[in-house]
């Protein structure tokens, strides 16, 4: 059972307190409490969790501070939407909004490889106006010879740049829990000139104990892929891994099912369920299109397969875009045969913006069907 409490009441309230003297009296019930930070206002949710069913919601909702109680499904029980549409979805971070509503375009290199390209990267993201992007300083690779990554080396120039020319918000994948206080160390140093998400990659979707461990903090917020060869429910359920230890700022990212029907793309593309995604969790929904097609070819209508299977993406209401560009993808040390090129980055936004307008006239025009009905 969840209860929303009142917007902004304090735990010093004294609503707040007799609520949870008496929820504390309960037998067989123990209770874990969420915050939610919104863009405006402060909300806290608290789960009763064990036996139930006898509860009373009428006499939980008579309780001072609360404001709504949902009773939830087992699955998903902090993250699910338990068929509650109106229930609020993500959360806020460096200034800017991370819901089921709002879409960003995480544009950058897959691996960090040198001050040059980065910095070049980072010029042509604020020329398009973007304030986020992705860089890459660990690099979980198949091959163990293969490039790995700069990992903390790279942290202080990295960081030192985004607060240079703009960028509030940094996805960059994390394996091993000493990443995150690397992380943590260089942006103090730095004086925190920009934010981190701790993006968990398809490799480690089931590590569950570096699941817990970006889960126990909240500083930052977590980006979950797919599981490559696993169910979107066993996906769905390694994300809560992440809410169960008390952060629920995740943002989940559909990258592509490994599969040889998807040949000749790189993996499955698997965009069609952003919406299935959106109706079961609260999560805003991200799609990685380099790592799903895996190239840069171009169907005969001049348009790459891989901006075709974004744009798909998109229009299917997605909230955020991870893709690979690089000023020289030629000498790119980690997957630059599918990396866009920084002359294509204002057609590739150009595209994009095409694409969410169509989706906005979509729903639109779905809402105004329902309501004539």
């Amino acid at each position: 059972m969840l209860l929303i409490l009142h917007p902004d009441i304090q735990e010093n309230d004294p609503a707040y307190v007799k609520t949870l003297a008496h929820l504390k009296q309960i037998s067989g019930v123990s209770l874990k409490h969420h915050q939610v930070n919104g863009q405006e206002q402060l909300l806290h949710e608290i789960y009763l969790l064990g036996n139930t069913h006898a509860i009373n919601i009428e006499d939980i909702e008579a309780l001072p501070a609360v404001e709504k109680v949902i009773r939830i499904s087992e699955e998903y029980r902090i993250l699910g939407r338990h068929k509650d549409l109106q229930r609020k979805t993500g959360f806020h971070y460096k200034g800017l909004n991370f819901d089921q509503d709002s879409l960003h375009i995480f544009a950058g290199l897959c691996a960090v490889d040198n001050p040059k390209h980065v910095e070049e990267m980072m010029v042509a993201l604020k020329a398009n106006g973007l304030n986020c992007t992705r860089m890459g300083a660990y690099k979980p690779r198949t091959n163990p010879y293969a490039f790995q990554g700069h990992g903390k080396d790279c942290l202080p120039w990295v960081f030192d740049l985004a607060g240079k020319y703009g960028i509030k918000v940094i996805a960059m994948e994390v394996t091993h829990e000493s990443h995150m206080a690397e992380i943590d160390q260089a942006l103090r140093d730095a004086g925190n000139p920009c934010g981190v998400i701790m993006q968990i990659g398809t490799r480690n979707t089931q590590n569950f104990e570096l699941l817990k461990a970006i889960g126990k903090q909240s500083e930052y917020p977590a980006l979950l892929k797919r599981g490559f060869g696993i169910t979107l429910s066993e996906s769905l359920n390694a994300a809560e891994y992440l809410a169960s230890e008390g952060n629920s700022q995740v943002i989940f990212c559909l990258r592509g099912m490994k599969s040889e029907f998807g040949a000749p793309h790189r993996n499955m593309v698997d965009f069609a369920q952003v919406p299935t995604v959106k109706r079961l969790t609260r999560m805003p929904v991200c799609i990685d299109p380099s790592h799903s097609v895996g190239s840069r070819d171009v169907a005969p209508d001049g348009v790459l397969e891989l901006c075709h299977a974004t744009a798909q993406g998109v229009l299917a209401g997605a909230n955020m875009v991870l893709v690979d560009f690089h000023p020289a993808p030629q000498k790119a040390l980690v997957d630059g045969p599918q990396a866009l090129t920084l002359n294509e980055l204002d057609i590739f936004l150009k595209d994009m913006e095409i694409a969410r307008t169509a989706y906005l006239a979509r729903v639109n025009a779905w809402k105004n069907h329902s309501a004539k009905a």
